[in-house]
């Protein structure tokens, strides 16, 4: 298997797609079933087998919220 660049990549989206994004994650894990989503014009195949964790984060005024998903590939 061909080694792949490190990648570190935040994309703002618009609300709306956001909310989509979200939605078929959530039917993807809720049905066991893999997932497919675009970010920045990579396309990722998130396995059924994937871990899933909620962090916060907090510094001065600043609250950030991250929705994880982790999985290595095969």
């Amino acid at each position: 298997m061909a080694k792949r660049p490190k990648r570190d990549i935040e994309k703002v989206y618009p609300r709306a797609q956001f909310v989509a994004k979200l939605r078929r994650l959530a039917d993807a894990v809720e049905s066991g079933k893999a997932f497919s989503i675009q970010v920045a014009g990579e396309r990722l195949h998130v396995p059924a087998h994937a871990h899933f964790s909620i962090e916060h984060e907090r510094e001065g005024d600043v609250d950030e919220l991250e929705l994880q998903v982790r999985w290595t590939r095969e």
